[in-house]
């Protein structure tokens, strides 16, 4: 019974690991990979232009710039891939992306999906990691 006990918390350990880390460098490799992607192709500055013609985007960068990051419940890339697989889930996020990249999804319905699951302050820290992304601070 004593080995069946440690066993199992050996595997919960290993477990939470691979999940705490794997999700740490699945955002880091999307991320890197997508950001590397968008200024290769000089796609970044028209997405810059899309962000600041449009009021609400505009806004919401404006919000993300003024944000206090020490009182947001998340400032990195790993936290907020986190906060997504738990509160949305990871088949909801495959499936928001597919549709994105299909052009089926708008900006609405994408922000409708996560002001759902989010709160306005997990909403306001994943505002900050976009900004810093696009814009480099």
């Amino acid at each position: 019974m004593k080995k069946l006990f440690i066993t199992i918390v050996i595997l919960g350990a290993i477990g939470y690991g691979i999940y705490y880390f794997g999700t740490n460098v699945a955002s880091d490799k999307l991320l890197d990979s997508a950001s590397t992607e968008l200024e290769n192709s000089g796609q970044i500055n028209d997405l810059k232009a899309y962000i600041e013609s449009d009021p609400e985007l505009s806004r919401m960068i404006k919000e993300a710039e003024s944000a206090d990051e020490s009182t947001l419940p998340f400032t990195s890339k790993g936290e907020a891939t986190r906060v997504l697989i738990k509160k949305v889930g990871i088949t909801k996020l495959q499936e928001v992306q597919s549709q994105v990249q299909n052009g089926t999804a708008s900006k609405d319905e994408v922000l409708q999906v996560l002001n759902e699951k989010l709160t306005d302050e997990e909403m306001l820290a994943l505002q900050v990691i976009v900004y810093k992304e696009i814009y480099k601070e």
